[in-house]
């Protein structure tokens, strides 16, 4: 098992945070604030994406290779979120296989007037431990920056 908890800190009153709902799989998290990892065997090119909405929504892929892929079904991830006055945490839990891992931790987060942030411009929409390129790709193989034994 892989456990995961993913922090935003700031101020999010300027944030479109999902509201609660049950859980349940989702569709196009990524387009509204979303908690990504995407975890490949080391040195295989097959990989999974796995999406977490703080509305408790969840989405699996499972890929071949570079974005040929497909819908996953997953069991519920147990997403859980908690909320401060300037922090939102959401931690989650998936099952990966055992051995080396290659790992992409990536957050799409959109403000209340629709604008979406990210770090390489405020054109950009998504946060990442390494984005591989000018434009962020979250599938492409060199952000996958972080090695799990």
């Amino acid at each position: 098992m892989l456990a995961l908890r993913y922090r935003i800190e700031g101020d999010l009153e300027r944030l479109r945070i999902p509201p609660p709902r049950a859980p349940a799989p989702g569709e196009r998290l990524w387009q509204h604030l979303c908690c990504e990892v995407f975890v490949a065997p080391a040195p295989a090119c097959a990989y999974r994406e796995f999406n977490f909405s703080p509305s408790g929504e969840w989405a699996a892929y499972a890929f071949a290779r570079y974005r040929e892929g497909a819908p996953l079904g997953v069991p519920d991830p147990g997403i859980a979120v908690r909320t401060e006055a300037q922090a939102l945490e959401l931690s989650a839990c998936i099952a990966v296989e055992p051995g080396k891992l290659r790992v992409a931790l990536c957050v799409v987060i959109e403000e209340r007037d629709g604008a979406l942030s990210g770090a390489l411009s405020g054109a950009f929409s998504y946060w990442a431990l390494r984005h591989s390129a000018a434009r962020p790709d979250f599938h492409h193989p060199d952000g996958f920056a972080l090695e799990i034994a």
